[in-house]
């Protein structure tokens, strides 16, 4: 998960890559607008409706992007942001899955703290003030505020016109998302059928309230595509999660990429537009295979 040696690792690698600061504009520009525009690995490419929305919970009012093709119903995903919070960079990936077939639904996790977006203009991710801020919301969330966020998530988008609610739900997640995503399949087992983490971590520790002590509650099929530095600095965790899901009978496809924490956005520092495409692919037949 993203931390201050993440954020030294990806400082690194920038600079060994002289990744500069306009070289990184010019390429995350030109990710969103590949995912703006419907460049799906899928082939079809449907029209969607994009909405902003408000969705009442027990603690408060959550905004979120909402995402649909435009005609018919469709199996619904909810989609966890990493750490910086709903955003374009989001929105754009949101659209992209809503063109290739289902109904979106991508949340400020941090609602109870402030609306989106959680980072202003000229806000940068290497500012150590920043940093404290995210990592102190972040830490201000507790698995019973996941569970209640949610179910009522999920009751969202089971009553949008939009969704097939004959299907299962589809849940991904990204950095921080990556415990969410394994605490809404526990929360939500006879809804959720596929479950994504990307570069996530904490998804299994020594701690009590560990995400993968779930795992026995879950239904849903995984995908946890795994940063190279967050498996080098915690290599036991994949095989935790390997061994928890095999002894429950949950299918799980668990890979260590060759990519740094934060691989996937494309607007990080660290974007890989080849290992964030495979990443991409893997999900889109997760979500083909188990979403009926």
């Amino acid at each position: 998960m993203c931390d201050d040696n993440t954020e030294a690792d990806n400082a690194a690698r920038a600079k060994s890559s002289d990744l500069s600061r306009r070289g990184f504009a010019v390429m995350a520009g030109g990710a969103l607008a590949a995912c703006a525009s419907g460049q799906t690995v899928e082939g079809e490419t449907l029209a969607v409706a994009e909405h902003e929305v408000k969705i009442t919970t027990a603690d408060g009012v959550c905004d979120a992007h909402f995402v649909h093709p435009a005609r018919g119903k469709h199996p619904g995903v909810i989609v966890w942001p990493d750490i910086r919070g709903l955003r374009p960079a989001f929105r754009a990936m949101g659209k992209r899955l809503a063109e290739s077939g289902y109904s979106v639904l991508v949340v400020n996790q941090f609602y109870r703290t402030t609306p989106s977006p959680i980072t202003q203009p000229g806000e940068s991710f290497s500012d150590p003030a920043v940093r404290t801020r995210l990592f102190g919301m972040m830490n201000g969330l507790n698995g019973a505020m996941i569970e209640t966020d949610a179910k009522a998530f999920v009751a969202f988008l089971d009553g949008q016109a939009s969704v097939d609610t004959s299907k299962k739900l589809g849940t991904t997640g990204y950095c921080m998302g990556g415990p969410i995503v394994m605490r809404t399949a526990a929360a939500v087992p006879a809804r959720i059928g596929a479950a994504a983490t990307f570069h996530g971590g904490g998804m299994a520790t020594e701690a009590p309230t560990s995400p993968h002590l779930l795992i026995p509650k879950m239904k849903a099929s995984f995908l946890v595509c795994v940063a190279q530095n967050d498996d080098e600095r915690t290599p036991q965790e994949k095989e935790t999660l390997r061994t928890t899901f095999a002894a429950n009978n949950i299918p799980a496809e668990i890979e260590v990429y060759p990519a740094q924490h934060g691989w996937c956005p494309p607007d990080s520092p660290v974007y890989d537009e080849a290992q964030a495409e495979r990443a991409w692919a893997r999900q889109m037949v997760l979500f083909r295979k188990t979403l009926v």
